[in-house]
């Protein structure tokens, strides 16, 4: 079976609670604030870190971006990486 390599775009309390959930650990992951993003990352090992949401999107090592940010922002950052090419998982 192929490994799903996710990407979590934001580091908020839903992004901690989807990693959280995930039997493995996302590939790599975005953040607007270089802080958050180092300390999101270092918690859950996670080595592939983009400091911006569109580097994120842009990855074309990933399989999938999950959007973990503010349900105001969910269409602005699904349209991002749909753009980039990225297929979308968003919360609900």
């Amino acid at each position: 079976m192929k490994r799903v390599r996710w990407g979590i775009l934001g580091t908020g309390a839903i992004a901690r609670q989807f990693v959280q959930d995930l039997s493995f650990l996302p590939e790599a992951e975005g953040s607007r604030s270089r802080d958050s993003d180092e300390r999101f990352a270092d918690k859950r090992d996670i080595a592939r870190r983009h400091a911006g949401y569109y580097d994120l999107a842009a990855d074309p090592d990933l399989d999938v971006v999950y959007v973990a940010t503010p349900h105001p922002f969910h269409a602005e950052n699904a349209a991002l990486c749909l753009e980039a090419g990225s297929a979308v998982r968003e919360a609900v």
